[in-house]
């Protein structure tokens, strides 16, 4: 008989889902997304959609995983025997897999930067300095490569260890440290010369930088940042136990969320234009920024050491989640079956995450479709599985289910008003969908 295992606390569960969100698509991701389409307009599309689509699809992503206490794919068959739904959680396994593949890739290079602090190759350079630095560093195969395994052999490691004394208790341990760091970092970033012009960009919206790009990559990131569309909500939740509130439990991770990336920004932001950097340099932003930053604060270096520490379990915390729903539904609850699939899974991604693991070296001259494979796999993720797992899920969720049996869910560890589900489940049975077809449409060009 398969004995599942739960998070052993509410906090537990709340941290490791947190932690799933609050990984490189807030702190990574965010910054140089926002900074490729504006700043002010991009935060408050994305803060918008985040609270009126990303949030009742995390609720109904929940719902679905604690009412059917199975992993991904087994929880759409137990609720909807019939009619293929199931296939929900495959593309939520597809997904995650490509996913960790590229996300392995910036793991990978907070492990190099890690070693290059404790070597003191990073100690007293300038701005541009760090930016050459960096481009040496992702160009060079070995490394590249090398740093990758390491990031995933730390995944694998936790993840094969399972729920409570894997995923939950490290989560619980570094997420409050990764906070505190932030608000050093913030303080000194705001402080310095000219911060006001990149918390001006930041947080006074241009409309005319809005445009149907724009409002795309807002969504995108709304999923990116919770972990939408890929049923790894699904998945957490169905280890949660029924004393749990889904709507508090939905509410602290969204309200997480949205802090951890206004930390990012006000990390970041000020500092570019402080140091007259370009807010849209792209993936490499956070690297070429963040020593420049740490690089004015007294024992800069070991502030930044520390902060690559809990940047990197940031990151670790969110693959952990993505290697997790591939492994639960292959280990079906067996601990010897998820330590053996945990190692083979976890050696098929580094395989697949080659190519974009070489993207800014040996393979930089090939694009496909005009994006490098790296960029080409974010894109894919972000902007087209996610949204399309994410509508499918908000489908399910209101046509499939029992409304009865949602409101019942919500109602456990809870005391949810009828008025406030209505709502709820008004804008997942209509406006989510309405909303992510309209801009996946746009996207294909159906309104150009």
């Amino acid at each position: 008989m398969e004995h599942r295992e739960h998070f052993a606390t509410k906090i537990g569960f709340i941290l490791a889902a947190a932690g799933s969100a609050i990984g490189l698509g807030a702190i990574w991701k965010f910054p140089y997304t926002a900074g490729q389409n504006g700043g002010g307009a991009f935060l408050l599309v994305f803060l918008l959609f985040t609270i009126i689509l990303a949030l009742p699809l995390l609720l109904g992503e929940f719902s679905v995983g604690r009412f059917a206490q199975q992993d991904a794919v087994r929880s759409f068959k137990k609720i909807a025997p019939d009619g293929g739904w199931h296939w929900i959680g495959i593309l939520g396994m597809v997904t995650c897999f490509i996913l960790l593949s590229f996300y392995s890739v910036i793991g990978g290079w907070i492990v190099v930067y890690l070693i290059k602090v404790a070597n003191g190759s990073l100690f007293d350079l300038s701005a541009s300095q760090y930016a050459d630095a960096f481009q040496q560093t992702i160009s060079n195969p070995y490394i590249s490569l090398g740093s990758q395994l390491i990031f995933l052999l730390l995944t694998i490691f936790v993840v094969a260890k399972g729920v409570q004394k894997g995923i939950e208790k490290t989560s619980s341990i570094m997420m409050p440290a990764l906070a505190i760091l932030f608000i050093i970092l913030i303080i000194r970033s705001v402080t310095l010369d000219n911060a006001v012009a990149g918390m001006k960009f930041l947080f006074v919206p241009d409309f005319s930088k809005l445009t149907s790009h724009t409002i795309l990559d807002a969504m995108g990131q709304s999923f990116f940042t919770l972990s939408l569309g890929v049923s790894v909500m699904i998945t957490y939740s169905s280890y949660l136990p029924k004393s749990a509130s889904l709507p508090r439990s939905a509410l602290s991770i969204v309200g997480m969320n949205i802090l951890v990336v206004l930390f990012a920004g006000l990390a970041i932001f000020p500092a570019v234009f402080s140091f007259g950097l370009e807010p849209d340099a792209g993936p490499v932003l956070l690297f070429n920024v963040l020593p420049t930053i740490f690089s004015q604060l007294p024992l800069g270096m070991i502030f930044f050491a520390a902060f690559l520490l809990v940047f990197l379990f940031a990151a670790l915390t969110s693959a952990f989640s993505m290697l997790e729903i591939i492994v639960a539904v292959i280990s079906q609850g067996n601990m010897q079956k998820r330590r053996k699939w945990s190692w083979i899974i976890g050696a098929a991604i580094f395989v697949v995450g080659i190519p974009s693991a070489l993207s800014y070296g040996v393979l930089s001259d090939v694009s496909i479709f005009g994006k490098s494979i790296f960029d080409l796999a974010d894109f894919t993720v972000s902007n087209v599985l996610m949204p399309i797992g994410a509508l499918l899920i908000a489908l399910f969720v209101s046509w499939k289910m029992k409304k009865s049996d949602l409101y019942t869910e919500m109602q456990q560890g809870s005391n949810i008003k009828k008025g406030i589900f209505n709502t709820w489940f008004f804008l997942i049975r209509y406006l989510a969908p309405i909303l992510i077809i309209a801009v996946m449409l746009d996207v294909l060009g159906i309104f150009s």
